[in-house]
């Protein structure tokens, strides 16, 4: 495993759509362990394959840091539901921005392995699956936000002060 470079927002692979991944290879494989070595390097709960410079659609979760997921070919079957929050990227380092996304989602996705599965999320993981396959797309999260960009430093300080008042 190795640590991969994350691409930042302005480089073009980033706006590039990804091509579907037809069969998993030892490279593909390796790419996945890769991209989990990376996202835990960079205190990051999601990461998809063109932020590290790979159009395939691929993307990988972990919101609570214990239980990764790989998602292969993800297709989002269902959303509903609204959550407003703020929203960050390995892509956009330091900066947040308040961004509106359905509470729950339902995706069907490859793993690692190409067996197929479903998954149902809600709040961050919802928020996650759905940042993560807006990647794959060519597309950045800075592209939903409402207002300006903030100082993601900033925004916790002031969430941090809120608590103890």
């Amino acid at each position: 495993m190795a640590l991969r470079n994350i691409r930042t927002m302005g480089d073009p692979v980033l706006t590039k759509p990804c091509k579907e991944v037809k069969e998993m290879t030892d490279r593909t494989r390796e790419l996945i362990d890769d991209m989990l070595e990376t996202m835990y390097d960079a205190d990051g709960v999601g990461l998809a394959a063109p932020q590290v410079g790979i159009l395939k659609r691929i993307f990988v979760i972990d919101v609570t840091g214990e239980d990764p997921f790989v998602f292969v070919n993800p297709e989002i079957l269902e959303t509903s539901g609204e959550q407003e929050g703020w929203e960050g990227c390995l892509s956009v380092p330091g900066k947040t921005g308040m961004v509106k996304r359905p509470n729950y989602v339902k995706v069907r996705a490859l793993d690692e392995n190409m067996e197929e599965f479903t998954l149902e999320g809600e709040e961050i993981m919802a928020r996650a699956i759905l940042h993560e396959y807006d990647h794959l797309e060519g597309h950045l999260y800075v592209e939903q936000v409402e207002g300006e960009l903030r100082e993601a430093s900033e925004v916790q300080e002031e969430a941090e002060k809120k608590k103890e008042d």
